[in-house]
């Protein structure tokens, strides 16, 4: 049986990690390399990078702070934030990043997944998919949330997955920084339509969350921020009620 992953989640503005409810309101929330340190002592699984104003601005994500962040940690890291081609996932490749997430770039030129896909391998592409309910429909949204698409978030993740797409970082809209509890129920379904591993993202607020995302959501790895950067919850001790629980954790 595979395990479960816990994945802290670093967004990051201005070269500094930063947090939201609901994608706005953001407030500082510490040094993106300290930060991933930590989480890599703590036993985070692995880790994902998300230079969140990066698409907005047409800008391309920070190689630098990429590298430093690769060069304090030992797990698996994740960077996405303003990646449309080949030439920005080798560059981020070759400072550090394991996999890489892409998202509106993604929506906007589908062929692109295959692309990644064909010349650096299905397994380091992560198609990440931000979401919000709309008249009961899950509607796709691009550029952090500020731009409504006409995808629906079932086909686009099927679609994702058709191209080349390794795994899905889902991430609820609704549910983010409310830490209310994850969108279970999208999750499976998610969980259900595709073959690769989906991510919950959106709406960690205490350790039942995570029981809870696992068990019925049949997530396949857990994505938290607030949370972790904050000190509300040990990802050592979440490790341990996990596993007290019966769900496989490493």
């Amino acid at each position: 049986m595979l395990t479960k992953r816990i994945i802290p989640c670093l967004d990051v503005k201005d070269g500094r990690t930063v947090k939201g409810v609901n994608f706005v309101s953001l407030r500082d929330a510490g040094d993106p390399v300290e930060l991933a340190q930590r989480y890599a002592n703590e036993g985070a699984d692995e880790l994902v990078f998300l230079d969140i104003s990066a698409s907005e601005e047409k800008r391309k994500t920070l190689a630098q702070l990429v590298r430093d962040v690769a060069q304090a940690i030992d797990i698996p890291f994740t960077v996405g934030g303003g990646i449309s081609s080949v030439e920005d996932v080798g560059i981020l490749l070759e400072n550090g990043a394991d996999k890489v997430s892409i998202n509106s770039a993604a929506v906007r030129r589908p062929k692109l997944i295959s692309e990644l896909a064909k010349r650096f391998g299905t397994q380091c592409i992560v198609v990440a998919i931000d979401a919000k309910q709309i008249e009961d429909e899950w509607v796709v949204h691009l550029v952090g949330g500020k731009v409504t698409t006409d995808r629906q978030l079932f086909d686009w993740a099927t679609e994702a997955v058709e191209r080349g797409s390794g795994e899905l970082l889902f991430t609820s809209m609704d549910h983010d920084g409310t830490k209310q509890g994850f969108a279970n129920a999208a999750l499976k379904k998610l969980s259900e339509m595709v073959s690769v591993p989906v991510i919950a993202s959106g709406g960690a607020g205490n350790v039942q969350h995570f029981i809870d995302t696992f068990t019925y959501g049949n997530a396949d790895a857990a994505l938290a921020a607030s949370v972790f950067h904050f000190n509300e919850i040990s990802i050592t001790e979440l490790k341990s009620v996990l596993r007290n629980n019966k769900i496989h954790v490493r």
